[in-house]
């Protein structure tokens, strides 16, 4: 998708990391620290909890696959009505209306982000510099993550949920006001690729929707496993440690898909991604749950702009909704692939992730050999 800078190229990136904060920082991860305050507060039940998760992993997907088909009706006016929406969707979260009602709200959340998403990720790979710009740009998610984890911990049990979910919107709104600036336009569908690329298209495109199989299964789950009766604040604590490690993250994936490329970069990230998931896997302790948090936050964001640079190469700027439109497959499709092997812990499921993330990481490597 062709975005048009038209003045201060060197502010967009930064407009455009405010506006993933609020998007996907805060609008598409928020609910993962606030869920089990709903479930304490008896809001919720963990079945509707999960419910409503995975209607806005839905939503999401559709957004991508509307603007992958259709990325002619991408443009400012689109962008300016997600964050709206998106605003608006969050503040009636505090409306304490059956959980139909919230799984509906977080599937039009979710459309939003994915609108929001491909918007500011294609000021990124408009950009002059587009490889630096992105790595400030896809920054600003781990900021988003970081505040929704302080939000959260900040609150603790002595602010009802309702007051969290408009603290949430009023955050959004802010962080959504610069993006507002944003150049956003339409363009058309990625081009078909050379005959070389063909394959390492659709080899990146595989590799992605694993990425997103595999990683929205430690972004579920992982907080949900360290918390305890005894220690409930622990994993809200390690959300933060996700948001703090993923924040200058893709700023270091810049300088190491620099020095060597991006595609090994790519592998590289995809690699540490999947230690991330065997770690919980292999214990419970507190050194490999911060290891693991860490890991994760380093990796996630920066294997996103990795691989929509890499499309972009590939294919042009219009990559960056069809690869999101995979990448949203494999988050609706995680959480159902690893529940019935939940039981009584997490540890199977998180090692299912991990086999996923290893055949991407191979997946990847194919790709740099192509």
């Amino acid at each position: 998708m062709t975005t048009v800078l038209t003045s201060r190229p060197a502010v967009s990136p930064l407009r455009a990391a405010a506006g993933l904060a609020a998007a996907m920082g805060v609008g598409r991860f928020v609910y993962t620290p606030l869920m089990p305050v709903m479930i304490s507060a008896g809001r919720i039940d963990a079945r509707a909890g999960a419910t409503i998760a995975a209607a806005n992993y839905a939503g999401y997907l559709i957004g991508a696959v509307l603007l992958a088909r259709r990325p002619d009706l991408n443009g400012r006016t689109a962008f300016r009505t997600a964050a709206a929406t998106l605003i608006l969707s969050e503040a009636l979260m505090a409306w304490p209306a059956p959980a139909a009602v919230a799984a509906v709200l977080r599937l039009i959340a979710g459309i939003a982000s994915a609108v929001l998403f491909i918007g500011c990720a294609s000021v990124a790979a408009g950009h002059e510099n587009r490889r630096r710009a992105a790595g400030i740009a896809f920054g600003g998610i781990g900021g988003g993550i970081a505040l929704t984890g302080l939000l959260a911990t900040a609150a603790g049990t002595a602010v009802p949920w309702q007051v969290m979910w408009l603290g949430t919107a009023a955050l959004t709104a802010l962080l959504l006001a610069p993006a507002l600036r944003l150049e956003v336009r339409p363009a058309t569908r990625a081009a078909a690729a050379a005959a070389r690329s063909v394959r390492a298209w659709r080899l990146l495109q595989g590799t992605y929707f694993l990425e997103g199989l595999g990683y929205i299964v430690i972004g579920t789950f992982l907080v949900a496993a360290l918390q305890s009766p005894g220690h409930r604040s622990l994993g809200t604590a390690m959300w933060v440690v996700v948001g703090v490690a993923a924040a200058p993250a893709t700023l270091l994936w810049d300088l190491i898909a620099r020095r060597w490329s991006p595609e090994i970069a790519l592998v590289l990230a995809l690699a540490l991604q999947c230690v991330s998931a065997i770690l919980p896997a292999a214990s419970t302790g507190m050194v490999s749950a911060l290891i693991s948090a860490a890991l994760f936050g380093a990796t996630f964001t920066g294997i996103t702009m990795l691989a929509i640079e890499v499309g972009g190469e590939l294919t042009g700027p219009g990559a960056a909704a069809t690869l999101t439109a995979g990448y949203g497959l494999g988050q609706v499709l995680g959480p159902l692939v690893v529940t019935p092997a939940l039981g009584d812990g997490y540890g199977t499921a998180f090692a299912i992730a991990a086999v996923i993330l290893a055949v991407a990481t191979a997946g990847a490597l194919r790709i740099k050999r192509t």
